[in-house]
């Protein structure tokens, strides 16, 4: 298992504001279900999360 594999970034207003980093999709998805809880009230939230090995994404909210 590769735990850079999984690349969970937030930005607010275009800015970087957090990154992380998981080896499992399935804890790397609730951690960003987490991350919209908490941070989705920033000024622009983005939060995006990719498959770094694959290299695509696989959510970003908002749609």
């Amino acid at each position: 298992m590769n735990p850079d594999r999984y690349h969970l970034a937030l930005t607010s207003t275009g800015r970087p504001v957090m990154h992380g980093w998981w080896g499992s999709e399935v804890v790397a998805r609730s951690q960003c279900a987490v991350w919209v809880g908490l941070w989705g009230v920033l000024p622009g939230a983005r939060v995006v999360l990719v498959d770094e090995e694959a290299g695509v994404t696989l959510t970003r909210w908002p749609d």
